[in-house]
């Protein structure tokens, strides 16, 4: 047991693993990692993690990247240097260099944290939070280190309570009594329950707290190991559940939540209908998430822009947003919009309208266009006239229909119209 007092956090270093690709999500990341995805309007997915380390009181955090980096990697410049050295604070941006090898890239999750080894060591910290990039959830991970160091685990991971066979799709935790982790199942069809719960499971949620100089160990004997995938979920946690103490943390207790917040709330929004619907569940009067929590400020690049703006108000002409998200810098102008989430710099022009559309920055919408159940990605114009969202078979023709009826609209579909 360690009986220090005072934060944890301040000695320990967060690692964002933000090098996926997120296929599921298609043409939203043919030019973009998923963590850089755009999400509620004016921040991106990786914000969340980031967000949660620095209110966790964590101030040296690593991001590695690999997979189409250039935009994460410029978010993260705009929006996150201002971590000072000399206030013993860092932030580093670690793309798939080749450091270790002319021949080697990031080849799994835990490649990624070992060939920056040299980089966490000079920093010398007492804890490593190792953080997926790709999820949106308020954590307080000061919660976790305490529980980590009380425990004397050798690794703590963080699960989420869920209905047991909903638990197909994740790493699955069979825990004892004490919720010590005494076997790790991935996607199985049969999911182990929680003790005296019998119709609930335990899903990593791929959030992890080492001791640094035990992490460095595993991560080199991993290294040493032939036919590893150099993984944490498939390699690295299986191999200490076996051979070590490993120890779950439940979500619940971490969890942030304002006065307004029902439950913990955590969502891996990894297809366009599941970002669909988180996107459009904050135009909600309350919402599950809440992103207007002051004590727990969602940090991002703030591009400075003027305020949005309704313009026009004659019958069937009339700007305005109804049940909706609409950042700075859009022009609505003689258009309709209900239930739907406007990122900064989108314009909509007159007769158009917009119903339950989640759309991504700089985006044109032309007079008498009609657009319903709609993903529509950055800097996308609209053609004047368009309709979306009337005919299943018409819009599976031209664009990404998933089977819930949701259409994604890029650009290069757009073109293809003409």
């Amino acid at each position: 047991m360690d009986n220090r007092k005072g934060p944890l956090a301040r000695d320990a270093m967060a690692y964002v693993l933000a090098g996926g690709r997120g296929s599921r999500l298609h043409e939203m990341t043919d030019t973009r990692a998923k963590p850089a995805v755009y999400f509620g309007g004016k921040s991106r997915i990786i914000d969340f993690a980031l967000s949660n380390a620095l209110n966790s009181g964590i101030r040296r955090i690593g991001v590695a990247t690999q997979y189409k980096a250039h935009s994460l990697i410029r978010h993260l410049q705009r929006g996150w240097n201002f971590l000072r050295p000399e206030r013993n604070e860092s932030f580093d941006i670690l793309p798939a260099s080749q450091r270790i090898s002319e021949f080697q890239w990031y080849e799994g999750t835990a490649d990624a944290v070992f060939q920056n080894i040299d980089i966490i060591e000079s920093y010398g910290p007492e804890f490593m939070v190792i953080l997926a990039g790709d999820h949106i959830y308020k954590m307080d991970y000061e919660v976790m280190l305490q529980q980590h160091c009380n425990s004397g685990a050798d690794v703590t991971v963080a699960c989420m309570e869920v209905p047991r066979m909903e638990a197909t799709g994740f790493g699955v935790m069979h825990v004892d009594g004490d919720d010590r982790i005494i076997d790790f199942i991935e996607k199985p069809k049969d999911p182990p329950a929680i003790p005296g719960s019998p119709d609930v499971a335990l899903a990593s949620l791929g959030i992890y707290v080492f001791t640094t100089r035990f992490l460095i160990e595993q991560l080199r004997r991993d290294a040493d190991t032939p036919g590893s995938s150099r993984d944490f979920g498939k390699d690295l946690i299986p191999y200490l559940v076996e051979h070590g103490k490993a120890q779950a943390h439940r979500f619940s207790s971490s969890c942030v939540r304002s006065a307004g917040e029902p439950g913990a709330y955590w969502r891996d929004v990894g297809t366009i209908d599941a970002y669909f619907d988180a996107n459009l569940d904050l135009t909600d009067v309350v919402p599950e998430l809440d992103l207007y929590d002051h004590s727990w400020p969602l940090w991002t690049y703030s591009e400075i822009t003027p305020p949005a703006k309704f313009v026009h108000d004659v019958d069937g002409r009339r700007g305005s947003a109804v049940a909706s998200l609409v950042a700075g810098n859009c022009i609505i102008s003689g258009s309709s919009i209900h239930r739907s989430l406007l990122s900064t710099g989108v314009r909509s022009h007159s007769f158009s309208m917009l119903d339950e559309a989640v759309v991504l920055p700089y985006c044109h919408i032309g007079r008498g266009a009609r657009l319903r159940r709609v993903v529509i990605d950055r800097g996308v114009h609209i053609p004047d006239g368009l309709v979306v969202g009337d005919d299943p078979l018409l819009d599976s023709k031209r664009f990404r229909r998933t089977d819930k009826g949701v259409c994604l609209i890029t650009q290069p579909m757009i073109d293809r119209l003409v």
